[in-house]
Formats: C-alpha cells, structure tokens, sequence
C-alpha cells in the first residue's frame, strides 16, 4: 500500500498545479523537493507559486519551503533530516504526504535512504582546484559516482563544492538507513521538448514582467552577498549578474532562457537514470486535464 505520492518532472511542466489539486483531493499535504524553495524571499525565480495552494478558499498545507533565510547553504544532508521529520508528522496526524519538485537528487536521497554525513570543507582540495576551468571541473565531477545534484551546478564554486561532497563520500561509503519505509506512487508529467521550450521561454518572460528583478535587487539590497546569488545559479545567477552590471538585459535573458532549458534537459537525463536503477515512475501527459490525472491516481490508490 502506498504511503507517499511524489509528483516530479522538468521544470514548467505544471507538477505545482497537480500536485496542490491532488493534495486537496486527497486531505493531504506536500513536501516540496526543490534545492532553491527553502529559501525565504527567493519567490518568483525558483517558482513556489504559493496562490496556486489555495483551493476554494482552503490553504493546502505544506512543508521545506521557506524555511531558511536566502544566504543560507541548505544541503541534502539537512533536507532528508527535514524531510522524514514532514513525513513522520504527517503519517502521525493522518494526512497523505504528496512530494512535489523536480530536484531528481533530493527525491533519491529519501527514497534510496542514504546515510548522509554531514560533509566538512576540505581546505587542501579547494586549493588544488582553484584554477580549474567549470568545464574541467564538470569531468572530473563525472568520475564520481553521483550522489551530487549536476543539474544543479552551472558555476565553480557549486562545482567545488560537489566534488568535494563526492571525495567525502568515496571514502566514507553510505548506506541505507534506519530511516521510515517508505512506500511511494511515483508520477512524472510528460511534456514534449518542444512543448517544454515554449513553456520555458514563455514563463521567463511572465516572470520578468511580474517582478522577477525586483526579488533579486530586494535581496540584495538586504545584505545577500551577490556571490551567494550566483551560487544559486539560473535566475538568481544571471539576475545578479545583469544588476551588477557584468550582463546586458538582452545578454542575461539569452543567457538564461539557454541555461534554464539545459537544466530542464539533465532533469530528464537524471530521471531516465532513476528508471535505469529501478524506479518506476507513471509518466501523465501534463496536457491530460487534471481532473483525469487525479482519477488515474485514485484509481491506483484503491488497487
């Protein structure tokens, strides 16, 4: 019997949509596994769309999101802790917990139960690859095992930093947990690379319009060191980077809307890879209305 629903797929898929539609369906709640929602004040760039929680006049519940100020480095280490604790509490008081987002490394970290040490900075390697170029970092992150987010790193210093988690790991070998059983219905929305391009660009845009810079002057403005900003990557990256000055308008939006479209694609690669080790994820069409989605899903609930 299953006792978690995870809703995942690439970005602009409309798995925030769903997932809420469902949760209200079913009395239940999400748990948000996106690496940039924690984060308070960061709202338009990583896309909490917190309105869409709001189904006839009822808020549906949720956890993981804001709930570290901006600045703040929130690793996996911290989120399969927080996680379990969402997921207890909500086994405790009798709601379906629905996880939601498209980070294909923090899924894995709960449902493969890793044994997660919290990692400490190791001096002596950042040294020996500080004058490495991110390309050059990129392979030799390849020659590791894995366990580290890559759609997630687009500048040097998450690059570092994720071959410092994995040289960590490689000495330290992980293993399960003594950690809650989970039994999880995996959904993945299905959108087509064209599709998925469109949405990407289209959203960008509304985005910008809505106040997307704003957020990111905001945050500056309070004191967020602009190279935490761009540690982020994606919007918060190329944002600052355009109100720093070292980016045109026009340079930042192409530069963007190109990296956003990357990232979407090594989602996809990164849930090809969990089908590959044996996870069986029931790709919907994200254009089948959701009403129809959330029958499918009743339906396998009550098998």
């Amino acid at each position: 019997m299953y006792n978690l629903i995870c809703v995942t797929g690439p970005t602009a898929c409309g798995k925030t949509s769903f997932a809420v539609k469902l949760a209200a369906e079913l009395q239940g709640e999400i748990i948000s596994a996106d690496s940039r929602q924690v984060y308070k004040g960061m709202d338009i760039g990583t896309g909490k769309d917190l309105d869409e929680y709001n189904i006839k006049g009822k808020t549906v519940p949720y956890h993981l999101i804001d709930i570290v100020d901006a600045g703040y480095k929130y690793n996996i280490f911290e989120y399969q802790k927080d996680f379990f604790a969402a997921f207890g509490d909500c086994r405790t008081r009798g709601v379906f917990p629905i996880v939601c987002g498209g980070s294909g490394l923090y899924l894995e970290t709960v449902l493969k139960k890793y044994r997660l040490i919290e990692v400490p900075v190791n001096e002596e390697l950042r040294n020996s690859l500080k004058n490495r170029s991110l390309s050059e970092l990129t392979e030799i992150l390849a020659t590791y095992k894995q366990l580290h987010n890559t759609t997630d790193v687009d500048n040097i210093k998450r690059a570092v930093r994720a071959i410092e988690i994995e040289e960590y790991y490689s000495i330290n070998e992980q293993k399960e947990n003594d950690l809650p059983e989970l039994h999880p219905l995996l959904l993945g929305l299905d959108i087509s690379r064209e599709d998925r391009r469109e949405r990407i660009t289209s959203r960008l845009k509304q985005r910008l319009d809505n106040g997307m810079i704003e957020e990111v002057k905001t945050l500056l403005d309070s004191g967020v060191p602009s190279e935490d900003l761009i540690y982020y990557g994606l919007e918060y990256k190329y944002l600052t980077l355009y109100l720093t000055g070292e980016l045109t308008y026009s340079e930042m939006f192409d530069k963007l809307n190109v990296a956003i479209h990357q990232f979407a694609k090594r989602q996809m690669t990164w849930f090809r890879k969990m089908e590959k080790d044996g996870f069986d994820i029931r790709w919907l069409d994200y254009r089948m209305p959701d009403d129809e989605k959330i029958a499918f899903v009743k339906n396998l609930l009550a098998q």
